[in-house]
């Protein structure tokens, strides 16, 4: 108990520090971004907005004030817990972003998993049937991927099961001019389904290659043929030796793809105009929304830190030379 007290503190410490680093770095690349949020505040209105209220505007934001000043004033409020007034949607930041990470949250959950449970169990089979047909498949499967762009592969995805064959809806989030009330589960899961598959199509290969190279590392250990020659066989010789030896890898690449799953989100829910924070991401880069932008830079680095932490944490469960502090030798 006393071990994850202190792990838990120093994560806490660890997570204090970054969130400050990043802030510190964000806000000062968004002030230096050529992008005017006046500019884009005002849109298609430029004509009929004069010098003096283009002023107005800017003082209203703080964005006439200078830098320091300006970061000083939104890093006090975030310590109040006041994220700030979004610029295009006109509504507090966490609302906006309460409002859509339920929509990335189960998005990228589910491509999370699938692509965890789908590489993991590839990059077994690969192992186990080395240099057979199965093999090359599956590692034809995970180079073609590995080089394939996110968006590119959702465009194919919606091109063929959305618009030849109509088994999917093209995009959003819930179906076209249907009150929200009338919105059922069902409408939910099948628009997120292609985006979905989007991000775990993917993120099988680099998990499905690693494991497959490490389970075929382990197979031809001293160990392992040692314990053959006790008489261990087939699954009982796999699930006893290999897949524990395999299991801490394939935990660090799943978990610290957090991060790439992230940015792919922002990818596919572009393709998809899928209603979560990828694309609110977007918006707020593209329109000098600094308030938002700067939240969901926040909310992206909790994201991938968790992300991290969950790593460590499981790590330590699963070799209990950490749990005990030791020194992990190879």
């Amino acid at each position: 108990m006393q071990g994850l007290a202190l792990f838990l503190g120093k994560k806490i410490i660890r997570l204090f520090a970054l969130l400050a680093s990043v802030s510190i770095i964000a806000f000062a690349l968004v002030a230096m971004s050529p992008i005017d949020p006046v500019q884009s505040y005002i849109g298609a209105d430029v004509m009929r907005v004069g010098a003096e209220q283009r002023q107005e505007i800017a003082a209203y934001w703080g964005l006439d004030r200078p830098f320091a000043e300006r970061f000083l004033k939104w890093a006090s409020a975030l310590l109040q817990g006041d994220l700030g007034t979004s610029m295009i949607y006109r509504e507090p930041v966490t609302k906006v972003i309460a409002e859509r990470f339920m929509h990335s949250a189960l998005l990228m959950a589910f491509a999370w998993m699938l692509s965890g449970v789908i590489g993991f169990t590839a990059g077994i089979a690969a192992a186990l049937k080395k240099d057979t047909w199965v093999d090359r498949l599956i590692k034809s499967y995970c180079y073609t991927l590995a080089s394939t762009p996110a968006f590119w592969v959702g465009l194919v995805l919606m091109m063929i099961f959305a618009v030849w064959l109509g088994w999917l809806p093209i995009g959003l989030g819930v179906p076209a001019g249907v009150l929200s009330s009338s919105v059922t589960i069902g409408d939910y899961v099948k628009h997120m389904i292609l985006p979905a598959i989007t991000l775990s199509v993917v993120g099988i290969a680099p998990i499905a290659l690693h494991t497959r190279q490490k389970l075929i590392d382990v197979m031809d250990s001293d160990y392992i043929l040692f314990a053959r020659a006790r008489g261990e066989r087939g699954m009982s010789l796999l699930l006893r030796h290999g897949l524990r030896n395999i299991a801490l890898p394939a935990i660090t690449l799943q978990f610290a793809s957090f991060g790439e799953l992230f940015g792919g989100a922002v990818l596919a829910e572009q393709v998809f105009s899928y209603p979560g924070l990828g694309q609110a991401t977007v918006e707020a880069g593209l329109r000098g929304d600094v308030p938002l932008l700067m939240g969901l830079v926040l909310c992206s680095t909790l994201f991938v830190f968790t992300g991290n932490a969950l790593a460590d944490y499981f790590y330590r469960m699963i070799d209990p030379r950490l749990r005990l502090g030791k020194e992990v030798r190879e």
